[in-house]
């Protein structure tokens, strides 16, 4: 079973859980224990000479599982000659063969790699007529039933709650059909397509009534970006709002979930309202700056009456008074705020988030994105400038996908008439103008760019993260391209990182030798990148660790455009004054291919500098309403010790 047999909530968990919630450490050890438990219910029933019924699911969560289950076959015998799989859905409508189908994806990364019976694998069909669909859906519901219904089933869960294409409104009863999907979904899923406005707006999907009946639901959950989701379907109330909710009422369901997914259950987020914890440091910091924050009062005004009243009785029986508990929080946060983000020469840097010495630091900012540097720490990348510290920015990727085609169509032409005005041989950029332009025109949503558009994308970006980085005052020497191999798909779904990505970063690291490495730790990107980057750059330090200077290199990990670090693990932020945030956004400014209609929106409407400009703000906020100095903007990072 899953967990080492660990199946069942525990009695204080069910006080706020109402569906068993298992958290793994990670999504590939939670990955690999489903895996072992789908793998042993394929043998039971290979013994007993029966066929096993697994529902499958699409998209990023289950993808270890898969890798997991080909793996068990190819190095540990798994067969699946007696297994039938359904899929939940299928976007309508959709090819087969479409880089975005569901059909593609299940023979990329199962299907194909395994002995199951090609006929055994049903994929809702997105090339119906519309009026074939209905009769479809009662045949595909048909298959379910006389096989006796779905043993085993794998769900994600969306940012709405929804299951399946189940989007919210979805009653318990509902079957098999063709429905409309959730602006939210199509946003989600607009990065697949090239923008919302090629997403589909329809799409087939298994019902909550043919989930309900599995013998066994596991969903699974990855990653901070699901942790409210996660929150309401666990922990709220049964709703049609939240259709992953339904399986509360299941009598065998079981959310799998890593540390980030179950960052908001109340076990995780306020444990000691659910048992008697060992009040440490960070322990306390997050309870009081909790506390403050729920009762909108700065930490210095705390009461015993409202630990007390909180479920924090505890803490003053262990620790001490309010009065000194709060002083010490107080203290703590006030000493995460400097304006040196380098260290301040010359000074006690007892109380300082970094160290005085050296005065003057190699400093090295990776930047998954070209523009993550700017967006997310533009602020204190000058501030180190500004400061004489010898500053590099590294762009692990080239970013090239991020680009519309008529950004790279406009470039293009403009090189052409370059050319033309000052008599420079034209004639290859000309053909290279009209081969991309032909292209262009005629390209599929299904289609991946090819290369000399590729090439044109990135020679943008390239050009964007340079004129940042003179705005900032760094030289070309102090500029680098790493172009990461595993990035350059030309789609979304990239290659898993590989030692040549290694190599590469662990050379500029080992040229640099950096006092100081700024590293993007924000893992809500939704295409993934950035999780990526920060692997490679683990990986990277794992291997240089034993290199001596490396004793004197200090990890900081900052976070990109789509959310911040809580203000509890916050151990650096640095002020920004209303000059600084215009600097700023001026600085962000010169990424002009990001701005007016991003490529890749996210869930998120604004425009990156305003999402920059909105956290920092927040950021302050919070810090002033705990009851610290107040600023226009902060930037804040947790130090990573590897």
């Amino acid at each position: 079973m899953i967990k080492s047999g660990i199946d069942k909530a525990t009695s204080f968990e069910k006080r706020f859980e109402k569906v068993n919630t298992v958290i793994f450490e990670s999504s590939e050890v939670a990955s690999k224990a489903v895996a072992a438990e789908i793998a042993a219910l394929i043998r039971k029933k290979q013994e007993a000479n029966e066929m096993c019924v697994l529902g499958l699911a699409t998209g990023s969560s289950p993808k270890r599982l898969y890798a997991e289950l080909v793996r068990l076959h190819k190095e540990e015998d798994l067969s699946f000659k007696n297994v039938i799989t359904f899929n939940l859905d299928e976007y309508y409508p959709m090819e087969p063969d479409a880089i975005q189908s569901y059909v593609r994806f299940m023979k990329k990364l199962l299907f194909d790699q395994i002995d199951i019976d090609p006929e055994n694998c049903h994929i809702p069909d997105g090339t119906l007529a519309k009026e074939d669909i209905a009769d479809y859906c009662k045949a595909f519901e048909a298959k379910i039933d006389a096989l006796g219904g779905i043993d085993f089933q794998i769900l994600g869960i969306g940012g709405n709650g929804h299951i399946g294409f189940n989007e919210s409104g979805s009653l318990p009863n509902s079957k098999t059909r063709l429905v409309t999907l959730d602006h939210i979904t199509r946003v989600a899923a607009s990065q697949d397509f090239q923008g919302l406005y090629n997403t589909p707006k329809t799409a087939i999907t298994i019902g909550i009534k043919q989930i309900m009946r599995a013998k066994k639901v596991v969903l699974f959950a990855w990653g901070e970006g699901k942790s409210n989701i996660i929150n309401k379907a666990v922990e709220g109330p049964i709703t049609e709002q939240v259709p992953a909710s339904y399986l509360q009422d299941h009598p065998n369901s079981v959310f799998v979930v890593d540390k980030g997914a179950s960052s908001l259950l109340t076990r995780v987020n306020s444990p000691w309202v659910v048992e008697k914890v060992n009040w440490d440091a960070q322990l306390i910091k997050k309870a009081v700056v909790g506390l403050a924050s729920k009762l909108e009062k700065p930490v210095l005004m705390l009461t015993e009456a409202d630990y007390i009243e909180n479920g924090m009785s505890d803490l003053l029986t262990e620790v001490g008074d309010a009065y000194d508990i709060n002083i010490r929080i107080f203290n703590k946060l006030q000493h995460t705020i400097t304006g040196w983000p380098g260290g301040k020469p010359n000074a006690d840097d007892t109380n300082r988030p970094e160290r005085a010495n050296p005065p003057k630091k190699r400093v090295l900012i990776f930047s998954p994105h070209p523009d993550d540097d700017i967006i997310s720490m533009g602020g204190t990348f000058m501030r180190l400038q500004d400061q004489g510290h010898e500053v590099h920015v590294a762009y692990q990727t080239s970013g090239n996908i991020a680009v519309a085609d008529d950004e790279a169509l406009r470039f293009s032409n403009f090189v052409v008439d370059y050319n033309r005005s000052f008599g420079l041989d034209n004639e290859k950029s000309l053909e290279i103008y009209k081969k991309a332009t032909k292209f262009i025109q005629d390209k599929k949503t299904s289609e991946i760019d090819i290369p000399e558009v590729r090439s044109i994308k990135g020679m943008i970006r390239r050009s964007e993260a340079k004129a940042t980085s003179y705005y900032v005052g760094l030289t070309d020497e102090q500029i680098h391209f790493n172009n990461l191999p595993f990035y350059e798909t030309g789609t979304i779904e990239k290659n898993p990182w590989g030692e040549e990505d290694v190599k590469i970063t662990m050379d500029l690291i080992d040229k640099i030798k950096p006092h100081q490495i700024y590293a993007a730790g924000d893992l809500a990107d939704p295409h993934g990148t950035h999780k990526v980057c920060l692997d490679i750059i683990f990986e990277s330090l794992k291997r240089l660790k034993s290199e001596p200077y490396m004793d004197d290199c200090w990890v900081w990990l900052y976070r990109g455009a789509w959310q911040e670090w809580d203000i509890e693990d916050i151990e650096m932020a640095v002020p920004m004054s209303p000059s600084q945030v215009l600097a700023k956004r001026y600085g962000i400014f010169k990424h002009q291919s990001q701005k007016d209609g991003v490529v890749f929106q996210g869930s998120d409407s604004r425009e990156f500098w305003q999402r920059a400009e909105d956290r920092n703000r927040e950021t302050a906020m919070k810090y002033d309403e705990l009851g610290l100095a107040h600023y226009a903007a902060m930037e804040a990072f947790v130090r990573y010790k590897f």
